[in-house]
């Protein structure tokens, strides 16, 4: 038998080692794809204002002299402001490319204080960039110059602040003891009052810059020329060309850092050694930048900068520090210069060298702040009354001008300057303590002529005073007499504020005597207002007469924009003040009132100073009035106690001034003034409601409008307008509420008497119908029409009429109307002809008929207004009625 084998099972290898190739090339394909890209480098964008000195794949950008970086692209920007320029960086530098990164070109630059970029004259332009803090950022903006401290430079930047940069420039060197130590890296201009300047001290000399360091100024060469000689000064010879600072440290301190801030001196001597103090004066007359400060002739500092503040200067100075225990409260400070009077010339050297500022020692705790006083010492002693003047004006006095009364000095003028409003002139005086008690309250001063010339027609008189008062001027005191002096200081003490004690309230100084007078003539016055609708040809000084004598003057005449009138203001003399009360009223006067009448020709005429500046008059009413505060245009509007209205009128009107206003015939006022008002479309009338009538018309419902003739073939109506012009109609009103603004129409409003009947009468057609046609009762007129209007449908016409109320029981429901006007033609084939006219009168003019047929009484008398149509004819039945009208209700 065959054997049959079984089959042998092997177990296949899952990984062949031949596979390790393929993954190994890809491993390492990946490592180096990957490693490509990292170093391929990141491209970021920087804008340039320009790509002058950029080439694209030539200009590196460079970080301490190490390339990071290469331009590959330059293109313009959007807005065509500059080129956006593309740089490749080394992938290395990611870390640093941040919102605080700058960029910049890098230019080969020549100046008086060195050459900057040296190195781009061999390698090129180059791009330099200072990596910042901040979020990663790829877009930059370049900068305009290089930063304060560039990459590799290690040192301290400071802040020094000066009024002007004088020759100093970017790069001008820092000195310590005349070794360079810094130089200057940049300036600007801050708040277009000072300048900021960035200076750079390197490291190993930051140590020396403490936070009480000095720094000053040494461009160029000082020199100071002054009675004692000629100074010559310079730091170094670069400093001369290039311009430089320096600086001075204490042993102690600490140490300054990056942006502390320093003032930067123009010289040595204002930034070394001394105590700041601060001087108040009233004004910088006679001191400045400089202005030495003086102890017994010797110079112990001097005048840094003075600023102007809302009460005055306030100046800087620094005292040398070995004089520290001058200052203290009691201290005093006072600018003095040459004094030339006729005894000689004291302190001649001041003539060129200018004023000095003096001071005494005083006592008590150190202080900083003093006053500045104008004066010395031996001036500001307070047993000297001191008091204060004003004037409008300043008439030639001065600091220094003697103040004297019966031409013998009792003091001295001690300042002059203007008061805090401006609107004054203040002296601060002083009166001898021996003279002191001349001063009363109602005291005066007048300044003194130096030549006063007094012509009139008795003579020409010349009288001169003393050299003194000519270059100084002078005061005199008036109305003084022995009096008690008010709260005298006793103390010898002097302090810096016994000049600012004032003993009495201020007194007036006056320009010559006539000023005083008419000052004091003023103060004898009663002052009262007035209004007027115009400004009356008045003036200032126009006089006020009563009885045609002299009372008082205008004092003002002012325009009043809040009531569109004039405000008068009059000075009545006191010895008059009984003329005034409630009974009083004021008019203007003409330069003559003429009175014409069949009695004969009364001419009134004003007296000649009232004529040439215009005058008023006052004069008195008979009971109490409450219009004393307004200025009648004539004296006759006056008594009448007048009430000032105003109309507005169509710019047709032809009203005149002195226009009559009218009731029913009767004059109730009159036109004073009429103008054109600006927009051409009206007229305004300024007039008056003479007082007895003004409480009727000046009602807000009061009604005014224009009276004229009116000519047609009924005749002429207001036929006496023809010889005096047109006037002003007027209906009172029933308002509570009074007014004094109105405006008239050109035509009459509808007007009846109470107990007229009212007629609305309704036709197709108006016909010979008007305003003021008649309507007539067999033959008798009994009423008009009053109004004629076109119905708001406009298929009929609507006239207002009335019925005399002593008529108005012969019309009732019952009763027709008709129109009478022309002639009436009726024509029949087999009747004829037929004509019928009314009267004369109906037949030129018009009219309207009525007839009634019923006898009226309580049941068809109308009680309101009756409504009935006008037809064109009667029937021949109305004309046969005849009730007996017994009854009137």
């Amino acid at each position: 038998m065959t054997e049959t084998e079984a089959p042998k099972v092997v177990k296949k290898k899952l990984f062949s080692p031949i596979w390790l190739l393929p993954i190994v090339a890809l491993a390492l394909g990946s490592w180096l794809g990957i490693k490509s890209i990292k170093e391929s480098g990141i491209e970021v964008s920087v804008h340039f204002p320009s790509a002058t000195g950029i080439d694209v794949g030539k200009t590196l950008v460079k970080y301490q002299g190490l390339t990071v970086g290469k331009v590959v692209d330059i293109g313009l920007d959007q807005d065509l402001s500059g080129v956006n320029v593309d740089i490749l960086m080394d992938y290395r530098a990611e870390p640093f490319l941040t919102t605080g990164t700058k960029f910049w070109l890098v230019t080969p630059k020549a100046s008086i204080t060195g050459v900057e970029g040296l190195d781009a004259l061999f390698s090129g332009n180059y791009i330099g960039v200072q990596p910042g803090q901040g979020d990663t950022n790829y877009s930059f903006e370049a900068e305009k110059q290089a930063p304060a401290i560039t990459p590799g430079s290690e040192g301290v930047v400071l802040e020094l602040t000066a009024e002007k940069l004088g020759s100093i420039d970017v790069g001008s060197p820092v000195f310590y003891r005349q070794i360079p130590v810094g130089n200057i890296v940049s300036y600007r201009l801050t708040n277009h009052q000072t300048v900021t300047i960035n200076a750079f001290v390197q490291e190993q000399y930051a140590y020396l810059v403490k936070h009480n360091s000095s720094f000053w100024n040494v461009s160029g060469v000082s020199i100071d020329a002054s009675l004692q000689g000629i100074k010559v000064n310079s730091e170094s010879l670069a400093s001369i060309i290039a311009g430089g600072i320096t600086f001075n440290s204490p042993q102690s301190g600490e140490p300054a850092k990056n942006g502390d801030s320093f003032t930067l001196y123009q010289n040595e001597t204002n930034a070394l050694g001394g105590i700041r103090i601060t001087l108040a004066a009233d004004t910088a007359a006679n001191v400045s930048k400089g202005t030495n400060i003086e102890y017994r002739g010797l110079k112990i500092g001097q005048i840094l900068q003075s600023q102007l503040t809302p009460s005055g200067v306030i100046f800087d100075a620094k005292i040398d520090t070995q004089y520290q225990s001058m200052l203290n409260q009691e201290t005093l400070f006072w600018s003095e210069g040459a004094d030339i009077s006729l005894g000689g010339v004291k302190n001649a050297a001041r003539m060129i060298t200018g004023h000095v500022i003096n001071i005494i020692p005083g006592r008590g705790a150190p202080q900083t702040a003093f006053e500045l006083n104008d004066v010395a010492p031996d001036l500001l002693q307070a047993d000297r009354l001191q008091l204060t003047l004003t004037s409008d004006a300043n008439p030639g006095v001065q600091a220094g001008s003697q103040v004297r009364y019966k031409q013998i000095p009792i003091g001295e003028v001690t300042s002059a300057n203007l008061s805090e409003s401006f609107e004054h002139v203040e002296y601060a005086i002083e009166i001898w303590p021996e003279f002191a008690k001349l001063i009363a309250p109602s005291s005066y001063f007048v300044a003194e002529s130096a030549l006063a010339v007094d012509a009139s027609l008795d003579g020409v008189s010349i009288k001169s005073r003393d050299i003194d008062t000519l270059v100084k001027g002078a005061i005199s005191l008036m109305a003084a007499k022995p009096y008690k002096p008010v709260n005298q200081v006793s103390s010898n003490k002097v302090t810096p504020k016994t000049k600012q004690t004032k003993l009495i309230k201020p007194l007036r100084l006056f320009s010559d005597r006539n000023a005083a007078q008419q000052y004091f003539a003023k103060q004898k016055l009663i002052y009262r207002s007035l209004s007027s609708l115009d400004g009356a040809g008045l003036s200032e000084g126009s006089p006020v007469y009563f009885k045609k004598m002299k009372v008082g003057a205008v004092t003002s005449v002012n325009w009043a924009t809040q009531t569109n009138q004039f405000t008068i203001e009059l000075g009545i003399k006191k010895q008059f003040q009984t003329l005034l009360n409630p009974r009083t009223v004021f008019w203007r006067n003409g330069a003559a009132t003429i009175n014409a009448s069949l009695a004969g020709v009364d001419i009134d005429v004003a007296p000649l100073e009232g004529t040439l500046k215009g005058s008023i008059s006052l004069g008195h009413v008979d009971a109490k009035q409450n219009n004393t505060e307004h200025l009648y245009a004539d004296k006759k509007l006056a008594l009448m106690q007048a009430k000032p209205i105003s109309i507005q009128l169509p710019a047709a009107a032809q009203i005149a001034v002195n226009a009559a206003i009218r009731y029913q015939g009767h004059q109730v006022g009159q036109v004073k003034n009429v103008s054109l008002d600006p927009s051409l479309n009206f007229v305004n009338a300024d007039a008056y409601l003479y007082g007895d009538y003004a409480k009727y018309f000046v009602k807000s419902d009061s009604q005014f409008f224009i009276v004229q003739a009116q000519v047609s073939l009924a005749g002429v109506k207001d036929v006496d307008t023809l010889i005096t012009g047109p006037y002003i109609g007027v209906l009172p009103g029933k308002s509570a509420q009074q007014q004094f603004r109105f405006n008239a129409s050109l035509t009459a409003p509808m007007h009846t008497k109470q107990g007229d009947l009212l007629v609305q009468l309704e036709d197709s057609e108006l016909g010979s119908v008007k305003v003021g046609t008649q309507i007539f009762y067999r033959g008798i007129a009994i009423g008009q029409v009053d109004q004629v209007q076109l119905a708001a449908s406009g298929n009929k016409i609507i006239m207002h009429a009335h019925i005399d109320s002593q008529y108005r029981h012969v019309v009732n429901q019952s009763s027709k109307f008709w129109d009478l006007s022309g002639i009436k033609l009726d024509w029949g084939l087999f009747s004829g002809a037929q004509i019928n006219t009314g009267s004369l009168e109906t037949l030129l003019v018009g009219g309207i008929g009525v007839a009634t047929r019923e006898t009226t009484n309580t049941s068809n008398q109308i009680r309101q207004q009756l409504v009935a149509p006008l037809h064109e004819k009667p029937d021949p039945l109305w004309q046969q009625w005849a009730p007996k009208q017994s009854i009137r209700p």
